[in-house]
């Protein structure tokens, strides 16, 4: 099911982050000032304090990277189940000639 919000602008998120940060204000008064879920507000807040490392857990780049790579094995995995079956196919096509 598409999202049928669009996402926000990096810009607009990193301005978020450095609003609530300079501010004092609360989490929740600057997401209701943003226009914003709380939750989102607080998921940039982490995200930006991993990337930072500050706070413990896969940076945004770690997580690009280990999301491209789990997409090649799955890819090689499927080319190694297909070669696995066409060499049972041609070895017992080969065994009855």
């Amino acid at each position: 099911m598409p999202n049928p919000h669009p996402p926000y602008p990096p810009e607009f998120r990193a301005e978020a982050v450095r609003l609530y940060r300079s501010s004092g204000k609360s989490l929740k008064v600057i997401s209701t000032e943003l226009g914003i879920s709380l939750g989102t507000l607080r998921t940039w807040v982490k995200r930006t304090q991993i990337d930072e490392g500050t706070r413990p857990g896969l940076s945004t780049e770690e997580r690009a990277e280990l999301r491209e790579l789990r997409r090649k094995v799955r890819r090689v995995e499927e080319e190694r189940d297909i070669l696995k079956k066409a060499t049972a196919f041609f070895a017992r096509e080969h065994g009855t000639r």
